[in-house]
């Protein structure tokens, strides 16, 4: 099938070199289609006089951009936790919730609880979001069973609905995520499990591209952070991590040290850190929703990391305690605020740098030719308004993989 997506105010995209944050602004343009590819860019009148028998899409006067790609997300839970949110608006922090129990291992007693069929609905709705808000791709985490049975459970759930919903799931191991309950006293035997049982299983089964740790003061050290991922490494999963959150512990330097693909968060990162992650190539991905969502006053230090060359890359941290948004948009918004990113900053690093951060930047992320067509028809005035005109959806249309998945109206 040839689609024609015409008469746009044009096309934004991040251009393709690796080590820019600049966009292509091209006005009037036309994008040509072969079933899931990006064939040709153009002026969108002689696009269509060249291919008449091409299906139309009329794009109303939108801007044309990359699909989002959200590169950090834990979608696969099943209750939410909004009293946890009114504990802190009364003061309450997210580390004492956790602390008495709260947090994700509440998550955890919840999960174990409900049926498949019970998850995978809820599950289903939260992804069928992201696309409403333009994110054609996401990375999807486990880490709400936390036992060999509920982590294998979680992922082949995923598994299944990437089958049904229109989004590029990108699924990862997070077994070690927090220690549950029944290990509380034997937190070594639990990360035996992890190392011993549970990431043979999931690369067994294929059920997981990434292993992800949260490597965190009163979750996992950097010695047992270390060990998880060196075996995850071993059985052919490649590692990301939770770094350098709530302190500094050197999470940065570890993801550096193992060869991870990302390290995300970073609010407390050194600059010794930033210098390990530049030096190795990993991704850093930044996550403002999470520290406004806790109401946190300080953010990741975006604009130090763009200085010294780091592909930063932009995600929701989307989670039921954390930071219960789906929204891209809003993201980009409290990144130009909090993190002094400008607009195609921003853009880039939700597009192009979020998909680097999950290797397919060689097929999504921009929208050039040989790409595949996930594209955003957006109705704003101009790239600077998507960021200003903030906490609203301005998307129209959402095409993925070539096919029209979503429209407003």
């Amino acid at each position: 099938m040839i689609l024609l997506v015409h008469n746009l105010k044009g096309v934004i995209t991040p251009v393709q070199q690796p080590d820019s944050f600049e966009v292509d602004i091209i006005p009037d343009a036309g994008i040509l289609i072969h079933d899931d590819t990006i064939i040709e860019i153009g002026n969108g009148a002689e696009l269509r006089r060249k291919y008449p028998e091409a299906r139309q899409v009329d794009g109303e006067g939108c801007w044309a951009l990359p699909g989002f790609v959200d590169p950090h997300t834990h979608p696969i839970f099943y209750r939410t936790r909004q009293h946890e949110f009114v504990m802190r608006t009364q003061g309450k922090s997210y580390e004492e919730i956790a602390a008495a129990g709260g947090g994700i291992r509440n998550s955890v007693r919840a999960f174990r609880e409900a049926s498949d069929d019970e998850i995978a609905e809820r599950t289903y709705h939260r992804l069928m979001t992201f696309l409403e808000y333009g994110t054609t791709t996401i990375e999807a985490k486990s880490g709400y069973g936390l036992s060999l049975k509920d982590e294998i459970r979680s992922l082949r759930i995923l598994r299944e609905l990437s089958k049904l919903v229109p989004l590029t799931i990108v699924p990862t191991f997070l077994g070690a995520h927090e220690i549950p309950d029944e290990y509380r006293d034997n937190r070594e035997k639990y990360i035996d499990l992890l190392v011993h049982e549970m990431i043979p299983q999931v690369a067994e089964e294929q059920l997981a591209r990434y292993c992800d740790v949260f490597c965190e003061t009163n979750v996992f050290t950097i010695a047992e952070s270390e060990r998880i991922l060196q075996a995850a490494l071993d059985h052919g999963l490649k590692p990301r991590i939770h770094a350098d959150e709530l302190d500094y512990t050197g999470g940065a330097e570890l993801a550096a040290r193992i060869g991870a693909v990302s390290a995300d968060h970073l609010l407390k990162i050194s600059d010794e850190g930033i210098a390990a992650l530049q030096s190795a190539g990993v991704v850093p991905v930044l996550l403002p929703g999470t520290a406004f969502f806790l109401g946190k006053q300080e953010y990741a230090p975006a604009r130090k990391m763009i200085e010294a060359g780091l592909p930063v890359a932009l995600a929701t941290d989307f989670n039921p305690g954390s930071s219960m948004t789906q929204n891209m948009q809003f993201i980009l918004t409290l990144a130009s605020i909090y993190m002094h990113m400008l607009p195609h900053e921003a853009l880039t690093a939700a597009t192009r740098n979020a998909a680097r951060s999950l290797e397919l930047d060689a097929t999504i992320g921009t929208l050039h030719p040989h790409k595949k067509a996930d594209v955003v028809l957006m109705r704003i005035e101009d790239l600077e308004y998507l960021p200003y005109h903030y906490a609203v959806n301005h998307v129209h249309t959402v095409i993925r993989h070539g096919r029209i998945v979503y429209q407003a109206d």
